[in-house]
């Protein structure tokens, strides 16, 4: 026999999913208009609600955020002790409210609509002050609550989340967000650091030590030096890579010919036809390579072969991959 806990937390369950169900019926070309203008938001995505509502406006603005929309949550109470200062005309808001009645979102809604802020409303009630102040109504269609006493928010916020991540994840569609941007944007997580590229990470410009095959060894490690590197990539006349010189064979020529060497052509040193990686791969294939050949750098090059920068070790491990 089945306990009432149990069946109770199935009807709960299986109110939550009769929600989720009748909002794809209620997705139509406003959700679509809604979209758009998003995408066209030259401000920021604003995201507001009272109570638990915004816990899930909360959410909302951070998915929107993570995903390359800038985005802040508005407390509708706290904008009128000053938050209001957050809003520009160029802002879009997203005002999420079950009844559409709510007194602090319905005050705040008013206000900003005096600056002409494009409104989008998520609420079950059509007819609602906060739909009415709206450019744009985003029908949830909650006819109850799951809370046995059809009080607690719980269907509705339940429908909130969902419609939020609906309008998110679909702007990901519309602004050809791509796997690389998310990185950017989450460079502390494993996904995102996972999503690197090698040209994310790598040494480029005064940071990176690149001379011709001509230069003296004497003029090559002042440019180390002035790179602050332990090594210098040695390129053609097409600045396409011929060859590495490091510290190690500094050390190596030094200890064999002397001060001599200083006055060679650094062609003559270096270490030729290096392994070198290109500037797409991603940053993670970057570690078994250096570990395999028993090296601590890797030119960078383009499709051409031609030398765009250095990754070391050690920018590996300032990224998180060692």
């Amino acid at each position: 026999m089945t306990s009432p806990i149990i069946a109770s937390a199935k009807e709960i369950l299986r109110i939550e999913e009769d929600t989720i169900r009748r909002i794809r019926k209620h997705i139509s070309r406003n959700f679509e208009k809604a979209v758009n203008r998003m995408a066209k938001c030259e401000g920021r995505v604003i995201v507001t609600g009272m109570g638990k509502p915004g816990f899930i406006a909360r959410k909302i603005s951070a998915t929107l955020a993570s995903l390359g929309t800038p985005s802040l949550y508005l407390h509708p109470a706290e904008a009128f002790h000053g938050d209001l200062g957050m809003v520009t005309s160029k802002d879009l808001i997203i005002a999420i409210s079950h009844s559409g009645e709510t007194d602090e979102v319905v005050k705040l809604v008013s206000e900003v609509k005096k600056w002409d802020v494009f409104l989008i409303a998520l609420t079950s009630n059509p007819k609602s002050a906060l739909a009415k102040h709206a450019n744009i109504v985003l029908d949830l269609g909650v006819t109850r609550e799951a809370c046995p006493l059809n009080l607690a928010p719980s269907a509705s916020t339940t429908a909130s989340l969902a419609m939020g991540d609906a309008l998110a994840l679909s702007l990901v569609r519309k602004k050809k967000f791509r796997s690389e941007d998310f990185a950017q944007l989450h460079p502390g997580g494993r996904l995102g650091r996972n999503l690197l590229r090698v040209k994310d990470v790598m040494r480029s410009g005064k940071r990176n030590a690149v001379v011709k095959e001509n230069t003296p060894l004497r003029k090559a490690l002042v440019a180390i030096t002035a790179a602050r590197a332990g090594s210098c990539t040695i390129v053609n006349e097409k600045r396409r890579l011929t060859g590495i010189f490091t510290d190690g064979d500094l050390r190596r020529h030094i200890r064999k010919e002397g001060e001599m060497i200083l006055n060679q052509p650094i062609k003559k040193l270096a270490t030729k036809n290096p392994t070198c990686i290109q500037q797409n791969k991603l940053a993670a294939e970057a570690l078994p390579l250096l570990r395999a050949k028993k090296i601590d750098e890797l030119p960078v090059v383009d499709d051409e072969k031609r030398v765009v920068g250095l990754l070391d070790i050690q920018d590996l491990l300032k990224a998180g991959f060692v």
